[in-house]
């Protein structure tokens, strides 16, 4: 075995004592002229968005590595980007970033649910994870500093998480530099973002604040109003040897569900697609339908540095949300009746979660040498609990007549029979688990050229059901009507019980062959848990896995004017919850995703920069076991090329300098809406331009969106296609100093 080892600090007995004083190994909080400061990380993270290029450090990985000696595709997206291209959510962000997709099964446009390489992505926010994908919320930008997109398999990092990737939401932390900010954006359908900063340092000694609001709303295309009130306090204490961090997010989000769109015809001149015969602002959804969400978050982080080859990292989170929700299901169904064309089947679900979810992370990150091979070892140990008490009902709703001329029928609640049968679907649940983990990432510094990267997760998941009221077959018939995937009929007061052992790992390396040429490969290895309000109608099960293999290439020129990271890639993923949303029947299906990706940032000339992204895939199903003859058909929600492109030129007035004028367009192909691949959401391209001027506390940008006005669908969902806005205007001006 080779020496180790460890660079201890030489101090004397004497001077101990001083020596705990000395400030965290984290760097100091960086200005971030016009966005805000830049947020004080632990001292494995280092400093995100502080660097450019490939040495930029995600937080994500928690080893401080920068992507050019990470053996994985990772990509980060700062919050001054997504602004620029007049963005205020980060739905807006994913056009940065290869392989990300709106939508996936279950989408109904009232939360964030997004695929990446053809698979789901799961959503984080400063390493908590954000809640389940199913029945989650939509995020704005409200202090964040940037977005960080780990694509594949991450669950030797997060636990429980999904194959596609994971999205890390990054929030400016406080700095001691002064600064404030406010800006504000209108556009069409009424829509305006307010959001407004203050940081600095506070009254007492080593104590630093911020404090970042957000008032959003719009009135809406199709009149899917949404809005959203946000408040971020941060206080942050540099003492001793720690710096520790406090942060509660107060959340109340309105949205408008709209789960029918345009409904797909399949009598249309291109079978399968939406209506084209009636207009894009035509309307099936419930027009008083409603997503709504209270969320409180409160975070505590304390980075502790204990020596030079040592930091320890205390990370605790709770969160509590309040869901509820009045959204269609069912529909879709087109019946000619007397000539006409008639929707039938729908329904309207009510539904009200409340949610309770508590982390607690001790993470020790180590520095020493075996030999000449460097080492920075994450170690760490995860307790997650969390609550959810689910209450479900379903009411029938008339038929709308004409899908050609759509008249909604029902104006209100009143005279709706909501039903919890296995006709009708509801249920009353208390659901609670516990998860377990210990884990290890180890970032090896072979060489200077060489790097290899270890991780591995023990799991211990304990899950549990408990029904509390009694669901029978229909109203006239009290025969049970929920049953396990076993045949054992789910029994109000009786638990039932999932104990897994999952355990994740990941494998990669990279070899600089060439300064700014390098190489990489991994596998990697996840689960996810198969545990939430809206998996549970058949019991708790298996979790959901996924494999991957990858290889890739990240290429720098000398002077980092050109940066451009590809990868091939091989995802399989087993025991996938399906939810059939016509016929609420559940399956677990298997998948496959393979393709090519690359993220290109190119510097043109000082003033002309360029960003463009790519992928092409190719997803099949290998298993569904509901119906087994669409094996090999495309899973729901994957296209199979997309391709975006951003590009900016800076130049001077009459010799006055800051004005940018920008523009790009987005490429989505065919997205289909069911594993039968008998619907679908046809291509589409969306061009977007603007032109801002830019001065050092100061700054105005107006912008064009779809500029083609082009009709277009945003994601597909089960019944219809969700359709995107026409063209669009907005105009925006911000103060900083």
């Amino acid at each position: 075995m080779p020496e180790i080892v460890v660079s201890a600090p030489k101090i004397k007995p004497k001077r101990r004592r001083a020596a705990r004083r000395r400030a965290p190994a984290a760097p100091a909080n960086v200005a971030n002229t016009g966005t805000g400061p830049a947020p004080a990380q632990t001292a494995a993270a280092g400093t995100p968005g502080t660097q450019t290029g490939l040495q930029q450090i995600p937080s994500l990985a928690k080893t401080g590595t920068p992507l050019a000696d990470l053996p994985q595709s990772v990509v980060v997206v700062p919050h001054s980007q997504v602004v620029e291209q007049g963005g205020t959510t980060l739905s807006d962000a994913i056009r940065d970033v290869s392989g990300i997709n709106l939508g996936g099964s279950s989408s109904y446009g009232f939360f964030d649910r997004f695929t990446i390489r053809g698979l789901d992505a799961r959503i984080y926010s400063d390493g908590f994870p954000d809640g389940d994908q199913f029945n989650g919320f939509a995020h704005s930008l409200n202090g964040v500093q940037n977005v960080e997109v780990l694509k594949g398999p991450g669950s030797a990092l997060f636990g429980s998480t999904t194959p596609g990737g994971s999205i890390n939401i990054v929030h400016f932390q406080p700095s001691a530099t002064p600064g404030y900010g406010i800006s504000e954006q209108l556009g069409s359908f009424g829509s305006t973002t307010t959001s407004v900063y203050a940081t600095g340092p506070a009254s007492l000694p080593g104590w630093t604040y911020r404090i970042d609001g957000l008032l959003q709303h719009a009135d809406g295309f199709r009149d899917l109003k949404s809005a959203d009130y946000e408040i971020r306090p941060v206080l942050s204490w540099n003492h001793d040897n720690h710096v520790t961090t406090f942060a509660l997010d107060l959340r109340h989000i309105e949205r408008t569900p709209d789960s029918y769109g345009i409904l797909y015809f399949n009598g249309s001149s291109d079978a399968g697609t939406p209506l084209a015969n009636v207009p894009n602002t035509a309307k099936y959804s419930t027009p008083f339908d409603y997503g709504n969400q209270d969320i409180e978050r409160g975070t505590a982080i304390d980075s502790w540095w204990v020596a030079d080859y040592l930091t320890v990292n205390n990370r605790l989170s709770f969160t509590h949300r309040d869901v509820d929700i009045l959204r269609n299901s069912g529909g879709g169904t087109i019946t000619e009746v007397g000539g006409l064309f008639e929707e039938t089947g729908r329904q309207l679900r009510e539904q009200t979660d409340h949610d309770n979810d508590f982390i607690y992370q001790f993470e020790p990150v180590w520095k020493f040498h075996t030999g000449s091979v460097g080492h920075t070892l994450l170690t760490g140990a995860q307790v997650e609990w969390q609550s959810i008490d689910d209450n479900r009902a379903t009411a029938n709703l008339p038929n709308i007549t004409n899908i050609f001329a759509p008249v909604i029928p029902e104006t209100s609640t009143a005279g709706l029979a909501f039903m919890r049968t296995a006709a009708d679907p509801g249920m009353i649940d208390d659901l609670s688990a516990l998860y377990l983990s210990a884990y290890a990432t180890d970032q090896i510094d072979l060489t200077d050229q060489w790097k290899l990267r270890l991780g591995v997760r023990q799991e211990h998941w304990y899950e549990q059901l408990t029904p509390l009221a009694y669901v029978a077959q229909s109203a006239t018939n009290p025969a049970p009507g929920r049953f396990e995937m076993n045949g054992t009929p789910l029994e109000p007061g009786v638990v039932d019980t999932e104990i897994d052992h999952p355990t994740s790992w990941s494998v990669g390396t990279l070899y600089k062959i060439l300064p700014g040429v390098a190489p990489f490969v991994g596998v990697s290895k996840s689960y996810l848990t198969n545990f939430n309000s809206e998996t549970t109608q058949n019991g708790i099960f298996a979790p959901e896995s996924g494999l991957e293999y990858e290889a890739g290439v990240k290429l720098s020129s000398p002077d980092g004017r050109i940066v451009l990271t590809t990868a091939a890639f091989e995802i399989f993923r087993q025991n996938v919850f399906n939810e059939d949303t016509t016929t609420d029947q559940i399956s677990f299906n298997g998948q496959t995703s393979k393709g090519i990706d690359a993220d290109l940032q190119v510097a043109v000339t000082p003033q002309w920069k360029i960003l463009a992204n790519a992928i092409t895939q190719e997803a099949v199903l290998t298993q569904v076991p509901l119906t087994p003859s669409q094996v090999g058909n495309w899973p729901v929600g994957v296209p199979a090329h997309i391709f975006n492109l951003w590009t900016t030129y800076d130049f001077a007035i009459a010799g006055v300098h800051g004005f940018k004028v920008g523009g790009g367009l987005s490429y989505n192909d065919r997205t289909y809406a069911n594993t039968g691949n008998t619907s679908w959401i046809p291509p589409s391209t969306v061009i977007d331009a603007m032109f801002g001027y830019y001065q050092t506390h100061w700054d105005a940008q107006i912008g064009i969106k779809n500029i083609g006005n082009v009709t277009y669908y945003t994601f597909a969902e089960s019944a219809g296609g969700a359709v995107g806005e026409p063209r669009t205007y907005y105009v925006k001006a911000a103060w900083h100093y």
